[in-house]
Formats: structure tokens, C-alpha cells, sequence
């Protein structure tokens, strides 16, 4: 028995909430989540600690029915060990972290916790903060964590940037799953131009998918 493991402690950190919702970026797209979002300025924030959080996931799907957890908001990772004491002894569902990738030290320590690592982007990133990124999806990939990256294409973004980018993280890892998300409204009359970038992507990475993005307020439907 690991006694370390039995008495955890107790951190603290600021929340939005633990509102249920369905997921809109990435491979999870579609599946109906509870989200641990972490509080950005403005919000009206809860302090929880890591085990009244865990209380309340336990709660929350005690009473309905989850795909799975999504940690989202402002820069999780700057409470990385708050996130690893609260999810050390959290099931049955798998958990997610979706995130810009800027904090890829922060990350390698929360891995053992998590099913899917997310980053999402806009392609607007500059180098420094791409390769941060591409060190991210390094360390999930060496950790066996399933790893993606989402990206929503900044309305400036050309193909051959975007391109680029799907290069840059296939040089971190053959295995991450890229999820491309045009707008619903600008997909349809760009088809043929994604077509074709699909077909140039895919010969650089065998896993790229296009998906219209959902609203942005379908993201979180409802507050259990």
C-alpha cells in the first residue's frame, strides 16, 4: 500500500464553475463533457480546493451521464499541482486538458492524470510560441498520452502557414491527432480550397481532419 498516495493534500485554486456542455474543438468534438474551467478576469470565480472539486465531479456524474472531463479557461497550468492532487484518485472518466501549450514544463508533470491533451490554436502563433507548442505534444507523445491539436484558423491565416504548422507538430509526433476548424458559415464556400489543403496536409501527416467549428455558445449548454 502507498501510504503517500492515501493522504493527499489539499490545494486551492479559482473557478468559473463545473458547468456540463458539449465539447466544439478536436477529436472529443461533439461528446458531452463536464468542463473544470478555470476563472479569467472578469469572472466570478469559486475558490475550490482539490478535494472539494473532486467531490463535486463524483457528485456531478453521480447525476447524469459524461463522455468525459475537460479541464478549459485561463492558463490551467499555472495550477498544475492544484490539477494533479485534485484528479490523482478521480475516475471513472477520462480527463482531458485543453490548452495553449505554452507551459509544456507545467504539463510534463500533470501527464499521469490525464487521457487526451489538447492544444488549441489559431495559427497566429509566432515561432517561439509554435515551438512551445510542438515541445508540448513532444511530451505527451513520450509519456504515451494521447495528444491533439486543435486549430481554428485565424480569418489571416494562408494555406501554406497553416501547412507549416502541421509540419512543425508532425516533426514532434507522428501519433498527434490534428483537428482543423473552419466556421460553419465560411466552410461551405471554401470547400474546394479545403479539398485541396486537406490532400497536402495528409501528405505530410497521415491523422489531419477538417471539421466546421460548432458555435462558440454551444460550448457550454448548461450549469448542473
Amino acid at each position: 500500500m502507498n501510504l503517500g498516495r492515501s493522504k493527499l493534500p489539499s490545494l486551492s485554486a479559482a473557478l468559473a464553475g463545473i458547468p456540463a456542455g458539449v465539447q466544439t474543438l478536436g477529436p472529443w468534438s461533439g461528446r458531452r463533457q463536464l468542463f473544470v474551467k478555470f476563472a479569467i478576469e472578469a469572472e466570478t470565480a469559486t475558490i475550490y480546493t482539490s478535494e472539494a472539486l473532486r467531490g463535486e465531479l463524483t457528485r456531478l456524474m453521480g447525476r447524469s451521464r459524461y463522455h468525459s472531463v475537460a479541464i478549459v479557461g485561463r492558463d490551467a497550468l499555472a495550477e498544475s499541482e492544484f490539477l494533479s492532487v485534485a484528479f490523482e484518485k478521480m475516475g471513472p472518466l477520462p480527463v482531458m486538458l485543453d490548452h495553449d501549450g505554452q507551459r509544456p514544463v507545467a504539463l510534463d508533470g500533470l501527464l499521469h492524470v490525464l487521457t487526451l491533451v489538447q492544444v488549441t490554436m489559431d495559427g497566429s502563433e509566432g515561432a517561439a510560441a509554435v515551438e512551445r507548442v510542438c515541445m508540448s505534444v513532444g511530451f505527451a507523445a513520450k509519456k504515451h498520452v494521447a495528444h491533439a491539436v486543435a486549430i481554428v484558423p485565424a480569418d489571416t491565416l494562408s494555406d501554406g502557414p497553416l501547412l507549416r504548422i502541421v509540419e512543425q507538430i508532425h516533426d514532434a509526433s507522428g501519433d498527434a491527432q490534428i483537428v482543423v476548424h473552419p466556421t460553419i458559415e465560411s466552410a461551405p464556400e471554401h470547400d474546394r480550397r479545403w479539398v485541396h489543403w486537406l490532400e497536402q496536409a495528409m501528405a505530410v501527416h497521415s491523422d489531419v481532419r477538417i471539421l466546421p467549428r460548432w458555435p462558440l455558445n454551444a460550448r457550454v449548454a448548461s450549469q448542473s
